[in-house]
């Protein structure tokens, strides 16, 4: 049964970041879906590497698979809780210039240069939707704990990058749902050392409630912020 109704019948998606948990369920879903005629991925072992850290080898990630466009649902399951072997800081002293780059490189200046990417290899026409993974702590108006504040900071700027492109972009593409998606904690090697204390979900969850949740979002000339139950998050 197709999670994706609303779109046209014979619709092609692209998954970025397809080769960590969230985004091979998203290209599994995808693949057993009848609706859906082509799933293309892209990830650091493509042919054509999704390098984050490497404007050039974005813009040439998407230009390998562009041609196979255009695409009516792009997924960017792109992002970092930890890097180089470093986790989120949890203290305002554990914090440095370079934890807070290689956050934004990754977490907010990749994802902008995505979005610059690949909304052109969106219809313009048809309904179409650009879904991004978020993070519940990239809300400013939801954090009550602190800490984390690299994760905290590249996840809402990568908010602002969406929420700003949707507004360009409603003008061309007015039928396109642009939404950044809180998949929850999932149940992953990596998320393992974080996710005491709290719910977890698994991954085919995840992706189930993110695509039915996409599916029945309207277009509007602001992004969405959503998580994997459909439930709004404050901005």
């Amino acid at each position: 049964m197709s999670l994706m109704t609303s779109l046209p019948a014979g619709y092609r998606a692209l998954v970025l970041g397809a080769s960590g948990t969230i985004g091979r369920g998203f290209v599994e879903k995808l693949t057993l879906d009848d609706r859906c005629a082509v799933v293309e991925r892209l990830d650091r072992t493509s042919v054509a590497p999704l390098i984050l850290e490497e404007e050039a080898a974005i813009k040439l990630a998407v230009n390998a698979i562009a041609s196979h466009g255009p695409f009516h649902l792009i997924l960017d399951a792109t992002g970092a809780l930890t890097i180089d072997g470093q986790g989120p800081e949890k203290r305002l002293e554990s914090m440095s210039a370079r934890s807070l780059a290689r956050a934004f490189q990754i977490n907010a200046i990749g994802r902008g240069l995505i979005l610059r990417e690949c909304i052109p290899l969106l219809p313009r026409n048809e309904r179409c939707m650009f879904g991004v993974l978020s993070a519940r702590v990239g809300s400013i108006s939801d954090n009550h704990l602190g800490g984390w504040y690299g994760y905290r900071a590249s996840k809402a700027a990568g908010n602002m990058l969406l929420q700003t492109a949707s507004i360009e972009s409603h003008r061309t593409r007015p039928h396109a749902v642009f939404a950044a998606l809180q998949p929850g904690t999932v149940v992953s090697r990596l998320s393992e050392p974080f996710s005491r204390g709290h719910e977890t979900v698994t991954a085919e969850n995840s992706t189930t409630g993110m695509l039915n949740t996409l599916n029945g979002l309207a277009a509007r000339p602001q992004a969405w912020f959503v998580d994997y139950k459909g439930l709004s998050i404050d901005w």
